[in-house]
């Protein structure tokens, strides 16, 4: 259970565990499965759709002998209004509702053995659509709903969380569900089916799907009393979600948070900017500090919709470690297959990589 967090992975970072490092490159070829069973052709007829069934999608995607069953596809939707003239446009361009991952269950005895415990894995693929993108762009922080401020109509600033990301996880239609009903769903299937285990929820994302993960985690911990002990979320090249008073939500529900950062990312710098609270605050040495303003800039700067906060425990790493990168740019830098080839090569803050046989870039060097 320390590898899922119950101690907030104390120790186990700096250096890097050996076993940790195995999990969590374990739970990185969850989130590649999902990218590999995504339709990613637009002229397709199943774009934006999952090619495989649940029952060979990871053999399909080159993901085999997990010990693992996919139980359900995820969707998520967009709900961007779109105006009328986009009808005239190609359907790929306004597609609004698409695969974003699946939820899975450990069913093989030996996997169960090995971990303690009966583990379901919920995992997100990253922006692959064009309504996708545009969600993303709306970078304005929101109130998150059913909340005390939000219940009391307060105007204190209290949880919120990026526009964007919300929609995409609320939104749906009268024939697709949203994907904030789909994970419920299934999350009470699963907990009314192995409740009576020891159970852990670990949900995996990369990029926008490790936001998704995060306001998963958040709902199913808020939405069940009778929850697996443990919900873990781990995050590669994760965006910020949300402000201080979420992240204060999230450390009082007992959420644990593993984010991978790759340093060189600017992906996870964003969106809004970050000032300094207390130390788990500070992203990068560029962001502000809150202690040098007066207490009433504090309070405003707090109160507008771009001041976030970064959550759960971070694993920096940084693109420029590795001598098998041949370049340092901005796709190469957020690419899962970096982060996970970081990960493979990482040994601590004063070692940051060590050269070995490497299974997710092969042997390119700089």
């Amino acid at each position: 259970m320390e590898y899922q967090g119950i101690r907030n992975w104390e120790g186990l970072l700096d250096p890097l565990d050996d076993n940790l490092r195995g999990e969590i490159l374990r739970y990185g070829d969850f989130v590649d499965a999902a990218y590999k069973s995504f339709d990613f052709n637009p002229s397709s007829p199943t774009y934006a759709n999952c090619r495989f069934p649940k029952r060979t999608l990871f053999e399909r995607s080159g993901l085999r002998d997990t010990g693992y069953q996919v139980t359900k596809h995820l969707r998520a939707t967009s709900g961007i209004q779109l105006p009328r003239w986009m009808e005239k446009a190609p359907s790929w361009m306004f597609t609004q509702s698409s695969w974003i991952g699946y939820a899975a269950v450990s069913q093989n005895k030996a996997e169960i053995a090995r971990l303690g415990r009966r583990d379901v894995v919920i995992a997100f693929r990253g922006t692959a659509t064009c309504l996708e993108w545009l969600e993303n762009l709306r970078a304005t922080l929101t109130q998150l709903p059913n909340t005390e401020c939000d219940k009391n109509g307060s105007d204190e600033s209290g949880p919120m969380v990026e526009r964007g990301f919300l929609s995409l996880y609320t939104s749906g239609t009268p024939i697709r569900p949203s994907l904030q009903e789909m994970v419920r769903e299934e999350t009470k299937r699963l907990l009314q089916t192995y409740g009576d285990e020891p159970l852990s929820l670990t949900i995996a994302g990369h990029s926008l799907g490790a936001a998704l993960a995060t306001l998963a985690a958040y709902d199913i911990k808020t939405t069940f009393n009778r929850v697996p002990v443990l919900v873990t979320v781990i995050s590669f090249g994760g965006p910020r979600v949300g402000n201080r008073s979420f992240r204060q939500l999230l450390d009082k529900q007992g959420t644990k948070v593993l984010r991978i950062v790759n340093s060189d990312d600017v992906i996870t710098k964003l969106p809004g900017f970050v000032i300094d609270g207390d130390q788990n605050d500070v992203a990068d040495k560029g962001d502000l500090s809150m202690a040098s303003f007066p207490s009433w800039i504090q309070k405003r700067m707090e109160n507008t919709q771009w001041v976030y906060a970064e959550v759960g425990r971070e694993l920096r790493l940084s693109s420029k470690d590795s001598p098998y990168l041949n370049s340092i740019n901005v796709a190469t830098c957020h690419d899962l297959k970096t982060y996970l080839h970081l990960v493979n090569g990482f040994v601590s803050s004063s070692c940051p990589f060590v050269e070995k046989a490497n299974r997710f870039l092969g042997n390119r060097r700089r």
